[in-house]
Formats: C-alpha cells, structure tokens, sequence
C-alpha cells in the first residue's frame, strides 16, 4: 500500500517508514506523518519555495490538507475498499490553482488564502475603517477607538510573536488560556445584578487580544509549513481592524455607555463568524451566558465546530450556546424546567432526577442576521409546552379502555371501574382534569384509524412536507395507534410502553417574546440597511435595539456587475427551463476565448431545484453539476462548497445556502473571467434574502455577476399580472415593478403576521401565568387554567371541514387562514360560552385542492380534525402554493368530504377559492395530460375520476351544505351554481383587501355558531356580529 504523488508528469511514491495497521489507525500520529509527507514531496518536487497543495486524482475538487484525510486514505486502503491498494494524489503549487476551504464569512484556513486575504486588508487598515466607519444614533469616539486598537493590536502581535514556538509545543496552549481567564477576573453576572463598569471596559482590548492569539496560534500550521517564504506572516490567520472594530462596537466600550442592545452591519465575506465567536467568548468570560442565534441550523453547527476548541481551551463551552432562533427559544423555555414544574405539581414525585443546580448566569442574545427576527418560523412561531404524566395506574387505565372500546364506553362508566379509582388516588384533587382527558380518550378511542398515520423504525410518525416527522402527536388517536399497531406486531411492546401517558397541555410560548427575557440583544447583520420601515419599528419599539454601526468593507468598492434592464428575464411556463439553460450556458463563457467561469444557480424550493435538475433540458450537464439542498451531509457540502467556484462548473443550490454560505473563489480562470456568476430563478420575498443571494459572488473585493431569471407563474403570489409585466417590459422598469410588488406583498404578509403574534403574546402571557401560579402554590389558578386550556370535545358537535384553493395565486388566503384560524377558535368559543352552549361543541379539519399537474400527494392535502387551533396553524404552515392550471379540481376536495362523511357525519363545508371547479371534459383531458390515466388508474384515492356534479348530487343527498366563498369574478358563476345545489350560501370574499382577514374571520366564525347552535344558531350569530363584526365596505 503507498501514496502516488504526480507533479509536472513526474512522479513518486511514498508510504510511512512504520506504516499503521488497522489496530492502531486511531491511536497513529497522523499529524507528524502528514507534515513528514509534506515535506518528502517538496524535497523529491524541489518545491522549497513554493506552496503545496494536494488533490485526489481521480476528483480534484477533493483536497487532501489535513491528517484527517490522510488518516482516512490510509483507512480505505487497510479496508481494501473498493480493492484500493494504491491512492494517487496531484501535487499543485501557489503558481498554478488555489483551493479555499469553506470556514463561515471568516479568514479561510489554506494558506494563499490566508496570505492573499492579509495582502488584500493592508490597503484599508485602522485608520481607513475609522474614517468610513457610520452610526445610527450610537456616536463614535474615533479616537478613544484608536487608542484601544492600538493597545489591542500591541498586545495581540507581543502574544502571537511570544508563543509561536510554544505552540508547536502545546497545542492546548494551556498558559495563554490561563492568562486570559485571570485577566477576565472570574466575575459573575446575576440577573438583576449585571456588572459592567469601566474597570470592565478597560480590561477589553487586552481580553480580545488574548483571544485572538489563541485564535491565530490554533491554525499556525500553515505559518510553519511556509518556513522560509517570504513574507511568512502572511500566512497567519489574523484578525483585521475592521472585525476588532466591530466587537469594541457591540460592546460598547469606547463611549462608557455601557453594554446596550446594539446592531453593526458586516458585509458578506467580511468575517461575521469569527466576529460573533470572539464576543461570545468575551462575554462567557465575563460572566454571562451567550446565546448566538442563527436562520440555518447547518450554518449555526458548521460555526459551533469552527470554534469549538477555542471555547473549550478558555473554559466557556458550557456558556455559549448556537443554534436557530426556534431552538434557542425553545432551550431557554425548556431550561425553565416549565413541563417538568407542571407535572410534578399535579404529580409529586412524577421526577426522581436528581439535578444539581447552578448559578443562574445573566444571559445575552447575539442575532446573526437581523432578518432572522421576521423568519415565518419564528415570528408568529411559538412552543406549545405540554405535561406528560406517566404512572402505573394511568397505564392499567388506558389499558382497561382499550379493552373495552368497542362497548362505547362513557364517561360516568369508566367512573365506576376500579382503575379509574385508582387514579384518583394517585392523582388525589385532579379528577375534573383527569375526566377532561377521558373524555378525549373515549373519543379517539373510536376513531384513530380514521387519521392518517406511518409506521417507521419502531414508531408513529406522519407525513410532514418529503418527510416523517415523530414529534406531531394528534391527541390520543396516536396512543390508540401504538396500541393497535402493537396487536398487529408493528409495534414493540417497549415502545408501546413508552407511549402510554396523560397529556396536558400547559401553554403556547411566544418565540417572539422569548428574546425580551434576555438582559441585552446585539447582534451583526449584512442587511440592516434594507429592513423595512415596519421591521425597523418591531426593532426599535419591541426590542429596544435602536442603535447602529455600519462597519466599511475592509476589501473597498463591492464590483457585482448587475444591470437591471438585461439581467432580468421572465418568462412563460413552457419556455422557462429552455431560458434558464440557455443562461447557464451564455453565463459559464469567459471574456477570453476558450475559457469557462463557475456558475451557481439558486432555487427556491427542493422541488424545484428537482424539477430542472431531472429536465431533459439539463440533461447534457447533469451529470457534471453539482447539487446541494439541506438534505446534503455536512460533509459533502463543505466539499461541494469548495468545487462550486472551479472554471466550467455548474451548481444548484436551494435557497438556504444563499445566506452564510463561503463560495470564495480562488480559480484564477475564473477569476480573470468577472469571477463566479450567481443566477436567481425566484423572486425573494424580501429584498434582504436578496442581497444574501448576489454576496454569494463578488466577495472580498473580487469580480462577480448576478442574473434573475423568472417564471410568470411564480410571480402570481406577488399579484403581478401579465400586464404589468408587459407594462414594465416596455417601460424599461421590470426590477423597479418587481420591487414594488415585493415591498407591498411584504408589508401585506407582515401586518397579517403581526396580528398573531400579538394573539400569540396574549397566549404567552396566559402561559407565565400558570406557571407563576404554579411557582406559588396556587391551586385553583392552576386547575382553572389547566382545565379551560384541556376542556374535551363535547359529544354533540358541529363539524366543518373548510375547503382550500392552494394553487399559486392563493398565497394570500393561505397566509390569512394561517394566521387567523386561532382567532377564529376563540371568538366562536366565547359566544359559545356566553350564551350557554359548550365552548368546545365543534370541530374544524381543513383540506386544501389543487390541480392534476400535482402529484398524488399534492393535489389533495388535509389536517385532523381539530377541536383546538394549534395543529390547524401548523398544517396551514406547511402548505405551500403551487399547481395552479386553469379550473381547479373542486371535484377532489367535494369527494374527500364524502368519504368523511362516511365515517363521521360532516356537518357542513366552506369552499373558498378564486377559480370554478373543472368541468368532466376538463377532468378527462387533465389526468391524461401530465402524468397519464395509468398513473392515476395506480393511485390509492384517485383511481377513478369524479365529476363536481356527481359529488355535489351526493352531498345534497346527505344535507350537506357548501358555503361558498369566491375571490374573483372567474369563480362567481360556479361558486353559486354550488351554493345553490347545497342550500349554502355564496358570497364574494376580498381576501386581498386590507379588511381581508377580518372578513374571513367572520364568515367561517358565523358559519360554524349556526351550525353549532342548532336553532338556536342565529342568535348566536346575532351575538357574534354584535360583539366583533366590522364593516368591510
């Protein structure tokens, strides 16, 4: 077994003087064998002066730089894999190709990166950064940051200079770290207690300096190897003043104000991780606990590992914290220990675990990315806590209703049996809840089958979006599905056991409340300056952040070349992949005869990326293309990231990696060529995600292109009409009109949003409550919130199923029913209540339609039957717009309530959408048309087509009404055609007006109080309009 190194056609083998066997591979010293290779090939290649760098031959885009690759070569070959015996390796020099390594918007770990990025920074040092330096509201003393510079950077150079050596010696660089952890002074930062005096301040710079030696001494390798080159210094990783700037200006250190919420803008490439990694370790250091919140869990883990043994060798790992907003929401929310108070409160003992408790560090939020703050997942998003209590007697309880579920149990019958008397001794004053939940459980005792469930790897899980997701649980119907599953032998009995508890739920938690429990908010953020006026006011007004520093790019003028009158294209369907091609292929053709540049393409969805990608269009260039989504291992991305930028190379990429994601190009081809060309194929919602896109070239003062490529259909969420694009086409104006309409889809969507989250800070309050009440022992409050919060479904119910167009152009009504469905639940709860009815007497499953240029498992989407909005918003969530052609298949929607009915008796539907249903000729050539009748003829649900007719002649039959709801003129005729067949009411609903939601709100709430009120169901609807209806007129 032996290594091939080819250099200039010349070659030569080298194998390690005692080479590893597969005993001691993990315990080999892989680092001294790796800088030994090194060396013996610049020795055989007399490349002293020269930068070596190695690639596998047979796919070069994989460098092998590190003893890990080595390491694993050496593996493979002991494996025998793939019968290797003998791995050949290109030898390139600095003078030939440059490889970057993907690390975050930071200084990149090879070393002509390193050097040509120090080379590029020394045109635009300390005092250009101070002279360019802006603010919003946050003066600069410039020259009191001068001074701090200057002692940092004296101090930094002193350490760096003094441990180079050391460092060979003790990677750990144990005496530094030890330096650093004394001059921090070991304080303490207690809520309510925060320290943060000029004694502090002053002790700054020097900290930082400290830090950033550890830093630079961690990658000094690349120093070492350039022994002997001139200016090997360059070959440090170095902090440059611009980010040292930057860290003194979130902390605040130059003015004495203190440590306030701030926000600094960096440009993309210009170092943002290291930035944040460095303030976070100050802040650990300094006693608080430090969350760093990111929009990509990939991009958050990627620089959690970046840095990780720097927060290892300083000590403070167990204080920073990296992730998603959501999960450092949920991590705080979790940390309180919310469930685990509840549950044993109503059951003492519930928790045997033993916890020491710590000190409770103040605690600090740094945002990557102010954007992140309207992310749909976040604001609007909340955890929903609930209590699970598990015990002996609740088993044997569950057990002895599944035995005897098809006697139709009722409640006053399982009263009677000793197993619920049982429970009531464990549980002593809890009955009324305890009923509550038997209610449920009687109830889905009878009608688990009915939901839509997936058996995998031992569990229950449901179908979310192209996965399964194990975390959704639809009340007790779950539990009855392990129980059923497990007689069926699906199921192990260990996992069945697993999942029998009682269930509560306790409160929804606002994430966007979560970042108001933190003591300050600072963050970085590329585009602070495109937030709109609305985001801007939710910044300064709900979280307090009002003060900005906008830092200058340390590589000068940005060179994208973006022309919007000819970098914009939008075409029809048919023709969409034809032009999108045809762009890759003008785009990859360099200035210079012969050459190719690197083209990287983002799409907005998985599906999409798909599509084009498995298109005979692309076809010729599938199999060289690159292709990267969030289902890629971590692995193959940074190795992906890395070949994207190569001369000639096409990449496609979902959208998530238009943020964050280092597409550094050291192609010099490609480069010479105006550098990598980024094309856009979807309008981004908000023009920050753009900016995001085009920083993906152009980076660090190098060339680059950008390009937007459009299909008409997808601009129909936006309301763009073919006449305002021919309008704007002919006017020269198409980027200004698509901007136009994006500002005010934005807006539209953002008000929308905005009124949930203020129901959802209404929930968030109702949640601290409890566990207020908890903390102090106050039963009643407990039980009453407890109890309203887990009132059971009544036996006498009303059941709607509401029935969705989410073809393309309904994006707006999808948006609303999303956002106003927990309203919708409250209000018909209310009028319930105050008029003496159940409050929880109805059910609501809503179903969404689209056409059959969908597949089987898009055409037809719909929820559980829900007594509570929870799981109806998160459904709402999942479903995207897409799939519109012509007249809809209404049909579909009307035959799956049919089927519903014949399980359940529905007792009514509420149609909303803006185009008619199709007509039987349209339904024939339809299913023929896209994917074939023997596709359809193979399907579970839609083997057989079906006629709106036929559909609504059954539903008649059945006293059935369809209330119909139109949007648009095109749908009037047909909507009343099926009001009338039905006996429902019709009724235009302007759902993209401002008044939309509230219209909506009300013409669902009062449909379901009459239904619910039987003939009582008028006044109900009198009490409705009286408390809450407003006119839209």
């Amino acid at each position: 077994m032996c290594l091939v190194f080819e250099y200039n056609n010349n070659r030569v083998s080298w194998i390690p003087l005692n080479p590893p066997m597969s005993a001691d591979i993990s315990t080999y010293n892989w680092n001294k064998e790796f800088v030994e290779m090194k060396q013996f090939v610049i020795k055989q290649f007399d490349l002293n002066d020269k930068y070596v760098l190695f690639r596998n031959a047979k796919d070069k885009g994989n460098t092998i730089d590190s003893e890990r690759e080595l390491k694993s070569i050496w593996e493979s070959m002991l494996l025998n894999r793939n019968g290797l015996t003998v791995f050949q390796l290109v030898v390139e020099t600095m003078a030939k190709q440059m490889e970057s390594e993907n690390d975050s918007d930071d200084i990149i770990d090879v070393i002509p990166e390193d050097a040509l990025f120090n080379q590029k920074i020394k045109a635009h040092g300390i005092d250009y950064v101070l002279e360019k330096i802006r603010e919003k509201d946050d003066p600069i003393d410039t020259s009191n940051l001068k001074k701090m510079y200057d002692e940092f950077n004296t101090k930094y150079r002193q350490l760096v200079r003094d441990n180079l050596t050391e460092a060979k010696k003790d990677p750990r660089l144990s005496t530094l770290a030890t330096n650093v952890r004394i001059c921090a002074g070991g304080i303490e930062q207690r809520p309510e207690d925060e320290r943060w005096d000029t004694n502090i301040q002053n002790k700054i710079p020097e900290i930082i300096a400290n830090i950033f030696a550890l830093w630079t001494l961690q990658h000094a390798q690349c120093y070492h190897d350039a022994q002997g080159v001139e200016d090997q210094s360059l070959y440090l990783k170095q902090p440059y003043p611009a980010q040292v700037i930057s860290i003194f200006r979130m902390l605040g250190v130059e003015n004495k104000n203190g440590l306030t919420n701030r926000l600094i803008q960096i440009g993309t490439g210009e170092g943002k991780s290291v930035t944040l990694a460095v303030t976070c370790c100050v802040l650990a250091l300094l006693g608080f606990d430090v969350s760093c919140a990111s929009y990509s869990g990939y991009l958050s883990n990627r620089d959690f590992k970046s840095f990780e043994q720097l927060f290892n060798i300083l000590g403070v790992i167990s204080h920073i914290h990296y992730g998603t907003f959501n999960k450092i929401c949920e991590r705080i929310i979790e940390g309180s220990a919310v469930c685990k108070l509840v549950e044993n409160f109503i059951l003492p003992g519930n928790d045997d675990e033993k916890k020491t408790v710590e000190p409770i560090r103040s605690k600090i939020l740094l945002i990557d990315e102010v954007d992140v703050f309207f992310n749909k997942n976040f604001y609007g998003g909340y955890y929903s806590a609930a209590a699970t209590l598990r015990h002996d007697s609740i088993t044997k309880l569950i057990d002895f209703i599944w035995e005897y579920r098809e006697s139709d149990l009722t409640l006053e019958e399982v009263k009677q049996c000793n197993e619920y008397k049982a429970c009531c001794n464990v549980l002593k004053e809890w009955d009324s809840l305890l009923d509550e939940a038997i209610k449920d459980i009687l109830s889905d005792v009878q009608n688990f089958l009915s939901h839509g469930y997936q058996i995998s790897n031992d569990k229950i899980g449901y179908k979310e979006q192209d996965g399964i997701s194990y975390n959704i649980r639809c009340g007790y119907k779950t539990l009855f599905a392990y129980y059923h599953e497990h007689a069926q032998n699906k199921i192990s009995t260990e996992s069945l056991k697993n999942n029998i508890f009682l269930s509560f739920q306790i409160g929804n938690f606002s994430y966007a409340e979560v970042p108001k429990n933190f003591y300050r908010i600072i963050g970085v953020s590329r585009t602070l300056k495109t937030l709109s006026a609305s985001e801007q006011e939710v910044v300064e007004k709900e979280y307090h952040i009002s003060k900005h520093t906008y830092m200058p790019s340390s590589f000068g003028d940005n060179n994208l070349v973006f022309a919007q009158q000819k970098d914009i294209s939008i075409v029809n369907e048919n023709d969409y992949f034809i032009t999108l091609k045809k762009e890759i292929d003008d785009r990859l053709v360099g200035k210079t005869q012969g050459t190719k540049r690197a083209v990287l393409v983002f799409f907005e969805s998985n599906k999409q990326l798909t599509e084009f990608h498995e298109s005979s269009n692309f076809l010729a260039m599938k199999g060289e293309a690159l292709v990267m989504t969030e289902e890629t291992s971590p692995d193959a991305k940074e190795s992906l990231v890395k070949r994207a930028t190569s001369s000639g190379q096409v990449g496609l990429f979902t959208k998530a990696f238009g943020r964050g994601t280092d597409f550094y190009c050291c192609d010099q081809i490609v480069s010479a060529n105006g550098g990598p060309h980024v094309i856009q194929t979807f309008l981004s919602e908000e023009l920050s995600e753009e900016v995001q896109i085009k920083g993906r070239t152009a980076r660090q003062g190098t060339s680059g292109s950008y390009s937007l490529i459009l299909c008409d259909k997808s601009l129909e969420k936006f309301l763009i009409t073919q006449q305002d694009i021919e309008n704007a086409r002919n006017s020269g104006d198409l980027y200004p009109m698509l901007d136009v309409k994006r500002n005010e889809f934005f807006k539209t969507k953002y008000d929308e949003n905005k009124q949930f989250v203020e129901y959802a800070s209404k929930e968030h309050e109702l949640a601290e409550k409890l566990i207020t009440a908890v903390k102090i022992n106050d039963v009643n409050t407990v039980k009453k919130i407890l109890c309203e919060r887990n009132r059971a479904r009544e036996k006498k119910s009303s059941r709607t199923i509401v029935l969705m167009d989410a073809t393309g152009s309904m994006d707006h009504l999808l948006q609303k029913v999303k956002n106003t469905v927990s309203t919708i639940f409250e209000r018909i709860s209310i009028i319930l209540k105050e008029n003496g009815e159940p409050p929880n007497s109805f059910e609501m499953q809503f179903v969404v339609y689209r056409n059959y240029n969908a597949p089987e498992d898009m055409i037809l989407q719909s929820s559980t039957w829900e007594s509570k909005p929870e799981n109806l918003r998160n459904f709402m969530e999942s479903i995207k717009a897409d799939y519109g052609w012509g007249s809809k298949a209404i049909e579909i929607g009307l035959a799956h309530v049919n089927k519903q009915n014949k399980k359940e008796a529905v007792s009514q539907i509420i149609l909303i959408g803006d185009a008619p249903a199709n007509t039987k000729e349209e339904v024939i050539i339809k299913r023929k048309d896209k994917f074939g009748e023997n596709y359809w003829g193979n399907t579970k649900l839609f083997s057989h087509p079906t006629y709106y007719e036929d559909e609504l002649a059954l539903l008649r039959q059945r006293n059935i009404p369809v209330h119909a709801f139109y949007i648009g003129r095109k749908a009037q005729q047909n909507f009343m055609q099926i009001a009338n067949i039905t006996d429902g009411r019709c009724e235009k609903l302007e759902i993209r007006s401002n008044k939309g939601s509230d219209q909506l709100t009300d013409l669902i709430s009062e449909e379901v109080l009459k239904n619910a009120g039987g003939a009582n169901g008028s006044a109900l609807v009198n009490a409705y309009r009286a408390k809450f209806s407003k006119s839209y007129t």
